[in-house]
């Protein structure tokens, strides 16, 4: 007896059992991937411990953006990642500068701490020169400057008496700098011109050196570009002994805003950056845009035969730190500045750091913290005190980025 032929199946069963299948080895893979995922290591790991931050870029996917914390898919770096391990030191408030600043410039002779030009705002710059008074703790004096003269990215030094006023902006926002120079008699209160450089510069690394006056780097006309070449002018007394400025070896690394310092009959130039804000194309008040900025941490000494030598780098790169150093006991002592962009928002990033360089042992070290992070301090140092006045100052304890301009006078016992 032949066999029934199957009832066949209608259409809507088909589709049920199709469903069911796939479902099924929905599952079955699903179980597989979990089980080789808890067995092997996450290639990102959940938080990135700086001293072993990736060199590679996360994934393209990777960009959700977090309060406080970065986050890069499920690796988060901490806003404020650049902050290194450093003791506490007890600070105390003083009284407040007249004016807050910003890229302004200051030189200490003896007990009294000169304070020159800066922003106030974007839109408006400094003409005048506020004297602090490390004695009894006192603002004084103020007094103009020349007609003429640069108002931010100065370089400056003294002899003792006559300090020597080189090249830097001339107005606000973004505008071209001078060559003009000059000279200020601070016994009379006196200006004085000095020849002008060959080609203006922005914030250049400025020095007295074997009766010379050096000047080498900082940013060129287009405020972006950096410069390497190095003049030098014979001076004494307040008084160029030239007329010309003399061509000297190329620094090895260009750029704005590093400190130039003196010690050991030794000329050390230590951090800055390349590049820097642009004016707008076109801009009639010469808008400030950003531009690409390298922050670096290289020294380099000029020695005897007049050749430049790399010296240890900083802990960290730092930026905007021209004004931001005393000498003390053979120790050169460095605060604040701007370090690296943070590598996810791109914002600038201050620094909160007090650095020291022992000029004995080349080596360098972080002695404590400032009150916030702060760029372009300006420093002084009296009677075991470091001091510190101006600048721009972070966001808060937990956002390094810049924000407020400040005026306020801070100081702290030194120990050494």
């Amino acid at each position: 007896m032949a066999r029934p032929a199957a009832k066949a199946l209608p259409p809507k069963h088909l589709v049920a059992l199709a469903v069911v299948a796939i479902l099924g080895l929905f599952l079955v893979a699903d179980y597989l991937w979990a089980s080789s995922r808890s067995a092997a290591p996450s290639i990102w790991p959940s938080r990135v411990d700086i001293s072993t931050r990736p060199t590679a870029s996360p994934p393209p996917s990777a960009n959700k953006q977090t309060k406080g914390n970065a986050s890069t898919g499920s690796m988060d770096i901490s806003a404020t990642f650049a902050d290194l391990p450093a003791p506490e030191l007890q600070w105390e408030q003083m009284a407040e500068a007249p004016v807050p600043r910003l890229d302004g410039a200051a030189i200490q002779i003896k007990n009294l701490l000169f304070v020159f030009a800066g922003y106030g705002t974007i839109n408006y710059v400094h003409s005048h020169v506020d004297i602090y008074n490390f004695s009894d703790n006192t603002w004084g004096g103020k007094f103009d400057m020349p007609k003429e003269m640069a108002h931010s990215h100065l370089g400056m030094v003294t002899d003792g008496r006559y300090i020597y006023v080189v090249t830097g902006q001339y107005g606000p926002q973004c505008r071209g700098p001078t060559a003009r120079n000059f000279v200020l008699d601070t016994e009379r209160k006196e200006w004085h011109d000095l020849p002008p450089l060959p080609v203006p510069r922005y914030a250049p690394a400025t020095q007295l050196w074997r009766g010379r006056l050096h000047v080498m780097g900082g940013s060129k006309e287009d405020r972006h570009e950096p410069g390497v070449e190095h003049w030098s002018l014979a001076v004494k007394d307040g008084k160029a002994l030239e007329q010309e400025w003399r061509s000297e070896i190329p620094i090895p690394r260009g750029g704005p805003h590093r400190a130039c310092v003196v010690a050991n009959d030794k000329l050390l130039v230590i951090g800055g950056q390349e590049g820097d804000f642009m004016a707008k194309p076109g801009s009639p008040i010469f808008k400030c845009v950003r531009r690409s900025e390298m922050v670096y941490s290289d020294v380099y000494m000029l020695d005897d035969e007049m050749k430049w030598k790399e010296l240890p780098p900083m802990p960290k790169p730092d930026s905007h730190i021209e004004f931001a150093w005393t000498n003390v006991n053979n120790s050169i002592i460095i605060a604040g500045g701007t370090t690296e962009k943070h590598p996810i928002n791109k914002r600038m990033t201050l620094v909160g750091e007090v650095f020291r360089f022992n000029l004995e042992t080349l080596e360098w070290s972080v002695i404590g913290r400032l009150p916030f992070r702060i760029k372009t301090t300006l420093v002084g140092y009296w009677d075991g005190w470091l001091y510190f006045t101006s600048g721009q100052r972070d966001k808060g304890p937990s956002n390094p980025s810049p924000k407020k301009v400040v005026g306020c006078m801070w100081r702290t016992k030194l120990h050494l």
